[in-house]
């Protein structure tokens, strides 16, 4: 599915997580261009020691790198291998990305003006007016009209073009939290806040977070009334039109209620111009759950290019976008998934967060597309260059006895998401606690393409409580039942063909969502008939959060069981969802673990706790499964 590169031989390296993102994105694109032919430039993008770039690299032979201090000198030993420089409108963040297609058209570089000449880099085309005001369609239409006939088809690929970070020093005044951990929004209310303290400045930054970040249920708002020397200056709910021009940054979503919430580490900040001379200044918000609220006279973040992936974007002369999988931008995006051939792969993310992956995941889908998160995916180039050798032998247990007990297997999720196979999940998997307890790690069978050195890792370091099982919904993320027709089927043969080459037969899947949105739909019907036709699977796990058996026989489906908080609180639940099970017959939980809030340590401690009741047995998924197929008396329940 995804381009093999040359297999690197010498490596030169440098950190460049202290140079700003137009420096980062200059580098990352000359690496595009270099690397096409053999890969040759690596970089570490994370401050601070023993990164996940780091312990990837020191799998390289000594021999093989070169460490250098200084990043930029880099730019000089390369410089000829790049026809020159596109240079991108710093007022049109999107020319960020028209820049980066063009660059892998020309075999260039993207730049600035100024990083132009200090580098000596002759200008193929220059951005700069090109594109009047921010409109996205505009921009991307232009670019589908006369750069995608040039471009590679089959692959697409879609990336954030800024980002923001973080100003230093900035000063934050807590302005009102809960202290209590509130899950259920018992505690909602109308707060009205005093900011005139805040007062002076150019403008008023007003920040919700989460006040207790390990269980992810943090500040949601529901509506904002911000009120100057008495008179209105914004009123609005979150995630309608009022909202845009308040909405200064972060990356909380949209909830069911019209809400805005930020659950865990996640944030927004909402920015506020009172008139000057402005005396009192007050903001009234419909709040509930566990909210921190803080607010600044100092803009705490500034806009830069993200250079991420970018490399391989320019290698493979894919065309990138950044566009909102609904209205207009949508439909772009649509006409776009229709003129490439089915099951290509959209390589990226999308804007908008959780309703932009629903949304975006669905519309991909529906155009026959499949999605693999990569925005975040380093030195691609050269992780697709490294020969490995993987086996493709799933793992056979050893047969158990079934016993009247609650079965039990536990998932760490996000395996189909590239990035976090490289990054998190490598941080996860070398926790020294890993391995003392039966335990599911999913994983994009893409990675032989995209990653072959990353996957061998894995494979190779599992001890007998690690099972690799592949990511949501096979090779690539995906929602079968939103596929048209009977495209679906070429989805399974193209994961059949990995799984097999890749040694994993289990799978953690999604279905598409009920038409209002409220939850996922079973796996039943035609798309299971698929599943079991046309792939060696020999059982699913589907997000279905409740938990519950949704299919048994040939291939048994069953749907993840989920609960935030900690082990204790995961225990309570688990014995809420066992209900007043008599022991007279196996019980069957899959249960999901959040690999962004929990580590192998967590998993320890929730043993020890469900060691105390002897009623449950941990197990790893493919002995859950053939226990589950073989089961005469396991039949369809819910929570």
């Amino acid at each position: 599915m995804l381009p093999s590169f040359a297999s690197p031989t010498h490596l030169d390296a440098a950190s460049v997580a202290a140079l700003p993102g137009e420096d980062q994105l200059l580098l990352t694109t000359l690496q595009g261009v270099v690397n096409r032919r053999k890969p040759s430039l690596y970089f570490l993008y994370d401050q601070g020691e023993d990164t996940p770039d780091e312990r990837w690299l020191a799998g390289f032979p000594s021999s093989q790198v070169t460490l250098h201090a200084d990043a930029l000198s880099l730019v000089a030993r390369y410089r000829d291998r790049a026809r020159g420089a596109i240079v991108y409108d710093p007022d049109v963040p999107d020319s960020v990305n028209v820049a980066t297609t063009l660059a892998g058209l020309e075999s260039a570089v993207v730049a600035t003006a100024e990083q132009a000449a200090l580098h000596g880099f002759r200008v193929i085309e220059d951005l700069r007016g090109r594109f009047t005001g921010q409109d996205k369609v505009q921009i991307y239409q232009w670019q589908r009209d006369h750069l995608w006939p040039r471009c590679e088809h089959r692959l697409l690929a879609g990336l954030a073009p800024t980002r923001l970070v973080d100003v230093p020093d900035v000063a934050w005044r807590e302005v009102a939290r809960e202290t209590q951990e509130i899950r259920d929004s018992s505690n909602r209310a109308v707060l009205t806040l005093d900011l005139s303290a805040e007062l002076g400045g150019e403008a008023i930054y007003v920040r919700f977070t989460d006040s207790f970040t390990s269980d992810g249920w943090g500040a949601s708002v529901g509506a904002v009334t911000a009120v100057a020397d008495g008179v209105t200056i914004a009123e609005f709910i979150p995630g309608t039109e009022g909202e845009a021009a308040f909405l200064f940054s972060g990356n909380a979503p949209i909830g069911g209620e019209q809400n805005r919430f930020a659950d865990g580490g996640n944030y927004f900040v909402y920015r506020f111009a009172p008139p000057a001379g402005t005396t009192t200044f007050t903001v009234t918000v419909d709040i509930w759950n566990q909210y921190l609220i803080t607010a600044t006279d100092t803009a705490p973040q500034r806009h830069e290019p993200i250079a991420y992936f970018r490399d391989y974007v320019v290698a493979t002369q894919a065309m990138v976008v950044w566009l909102d999988p609904n209205g207009a931008p949508g439909e772009l995006l649509a006409d776009i998934f229709d003129s490439t051939a089915t099951a290509t792969p959209y390589l990226g993310w999308f804007s908008n967060d959780v309703a932009g992956e629903w949304g975006g995941v669905d519309l991909a889908a529906a155009h026959g597309v499949e999605v693999f998160a990569a925005d975040y995916f380093m030195n691609a180039t050269v992780h697709g260059g490294v020969r490995a050798q993987i086996s493709g032998r799933p793992r056979r247990p050893k047969p158990e006895q079934r016993a009247n007990k609650i079965y039990l297997t536990l998932t760490f999720g996000e395996g189909d998401n590239l990035q976090f196979c490289q990054r998190h999940l490598r941080e996860l998997w070398d926790n020294p606690a890993r391995g003392q307890v039966p335990t599911n790690w999913t994983i994009s069978p893409v990675l032989i393409d995209a990653g072959p050195g990353i996957y061998r890792y894995f494979q190779k370091t599992a001890t007998g409580n690690d099972l690799l099982i592949c990511g949501p919904s096979g090779a690539g993320y995906t929602y079968g039942g939103s596929w048209p027709g009977d495209t679906f089927a070429k989805y399974a043969d193209i994961t059949d063909r990995y799984l097999r080459q890749t040694g994993l037969d289990l799978v953690y899947a999604y279905n598409n969502r009920n038409a209002d949105d409220s939850g996922w739909l079973p796996i039943d019907g035609t798309l299971l008939q698929t599943y079991r036709r046309r792939t060696g699977l020999r059982g699913i796990i589907q997000s279905w959060e409740t938990g519950g058996i949704l299919a048994t026989g040939q291939l048994p489906v069953i749907g993840n069981f989920s609960q935030p908080g900690s082990a204790a609180e995961y225990k309570q639940a688990l014995d809420a969802h066992v209900g007043d099970w008599d022991g007279l017959s196996p019980f069957f939980i899959a249960a999901g673990i959040n690999a962004w809030n929990w580590t192998p340590q967590d998993i320890v401690e929730l043993a020890a706790r469900l060691a105390e009741d002897d009623r449950y047995r941990i197990v790893l998924a493919d002995t859950f499964f053939n226990l589950l197929r073989d089961a005469p008396n396991a039949q369809p329940h819910s929570a």
